[in-house]
């Protein structure tokens, strides 16, 4: 599967950004979807998953309570509402496929993953 995410750019302490991700060459339908970020010089961390049927999301406590997850699959696209942006949230941010209906916050789970999308958030 090829994953396409975009949406990223350069936006003020407090703003928003919408991120999308457009899964092509394999239907998502019932694959776990996950969104994870690197800051400069960190290691890739998880953000938020979502299972296939969209019912069940999971996130980092850092960003829970201003991020949302959700999902179109007869679009084939996974979304990331993120809201009340900080700085450290800035960083690439990647969606992921995984090969299970369930997800998990390990990166070992998700077999596909998109090109990234550069979020920054000025203070």
């Amino acid at each position: 599967v090829q994953l396409q995410a975009s949406g990223g750019g350069l936006v003020q302490t407090g703003g928003s950004l919408r991120l999308s991700c457009v899964a092509s060459g394999r239907t998502m339908s019932s694959y776990a979807m996950g969104w994870f970020r690197q800051a400069p010089g960190k290691e890739r961390e998880f953000v938020a998953y979502i299972i296939w049927s969209g019912t069940n999301k999971k996130y980092a406590d850092s960003v829970k309570g201003r991020f949302t997850i959700s999902r179109d699959n007869a679009k084939n696209t996974v979304y990331l509402q993120m809201n009340s942006l900080k700085p450290e949230d800035t960083g690439v941010y990647y969606c992921a496929a995984s090969d299970h209906p369930y997800g998990s916050n390990r990166r070992a789970d998700f077999g596909s993953w998109g090109q990234g999308t550069l979020v920054t958030v000025s203070s």
